[in-house]
């Protein structure tokens, strides 16, 4: 458990610097275009959850993501890792806990990574939901592969 503590902290911590050299550098609602047509750094600031939900109810998302990570934490607190589990639960940990320092500290949570994919116009997110949806993924893949070989080893 101490490792995957470690590591969230330095991940949320490169999130913090990079939302910190946006809100810095950059103009609410201003945009450098990166790739054009494809991605651009794009400064806004969402007072909601994925996709702007629960907008403008930060004390009801601080509470929920204080319970989520509560649970977390116990259920994990005893567990062994693998190497793999400590990447993946590090990733989820530190992308919930980057966005609820903002939403802490600043009331909202600066999004900036802006992509457009074939004309759809992407809602703009931050590394923070990068690493939740990464993580996420990763833990379903890997439940699945676990599944599919615990069923191939009890069929022998």
């Amino acid at each position: 458990m101490i490792n995957i503590l470690i590591i969230s902290v330095i991940l949320v911590f490169i999130d913090q610097i990079i939302k910190y050299i946006v809100d810095v550098y950059m103009t609410l609602n201003s945009s450098i275009n990166i790739i054009n047509g494809f991605f651009r750094l794009t400064y806004v600031r969402n007072t909601g959850a994925a996709f702007s939900l629960f907008e403008n109810k930060q004390l009801f998302l601080i509470i929920i993501t204080l319970i989520a990570l509560f649970f977390m934490f116990y259920f994990l607190k005893n567990k062994l890792f693998k190497k793999s589990e400590t990447i993946i639960y590090s990733l989820i940990i530190s992308g919930v806990l980057a966005n609820l320092v903002d939403r802490i500290f600043r009331g909202y949570v600066i999004d900036y990574l802006d992509f457009t994919i074939i004309k759809y116009d992407f809602p703009i997110f931050n590394l923070a939901d990068i690493m939740i949806v990464l993580g996420c993924i990763l833990l379903i893949v890997t439940t699945l592969i676990g599944d599919k070989n615990a069923r191939i080893y009890r069929n022998k």
